[in-house]
């Protein structure tokens, strides 16, 4: 299994790339005025870019590649908990929406991981889903 702080450090790779690319895509649809408001929403492309690609793009990722940028990195992989096999899409969007739950509570969802036996946070947990290390 792949314990917490390798997938902080996942986690930490993926949050950079992903702050590039929105802020880069803002910057082009709206220019440096986004950077500048401080409304929580500048409009339709913003929710776009900052909610709904940032979903899609790590679904993907992880349907298609088992692993996100980060993960793949530095060697990991997501698996079905039961099968160790692809993790279907539905209990991928659940992972993600567990992601959500796993903030909760200062964050004790994702701390979990460093104190489960097989290293499952609880969006891992809600999911059925284990971080392994590739072979």
């Amino acid at each position: 299994y792949s314990g917490f702080w390798i997938r902080v450090l996942a986690s930490l790779i993926d949050t950079i790339w992903l702050l590039v690319l929105t802020f880069t895509l803002a910057w082009i649809v709206y220019g440096a005025v986004y950077f500048e408001s401080s409304s929580l929403s500048q409009g339709p492309a913003d929710i776009f870019i900052s909610y709904l690609l940032p979903f899609i793009l790590t679904i993907m990722f992880w349907y298609f590649k088992s692993a996100t940028p980060g993960k793949m990195i530095l060697g990991m992989k997501i698996v079905d908990s039961n099968t160790l096999g692809k993790v279907s899409t539905g209990k991928l969007c659940l992972r993600y929406l567990g992601y959500y739950i796993s903030a909760l509570i200062l964050g004790l969802g994702f701390f979990w991981v460093g104190w489960d036996g097989r290293k499952q946070g609880w969006h891992d947990k809600i999911a059925g889903t284990l971080v392994i290390k590739e072979k």
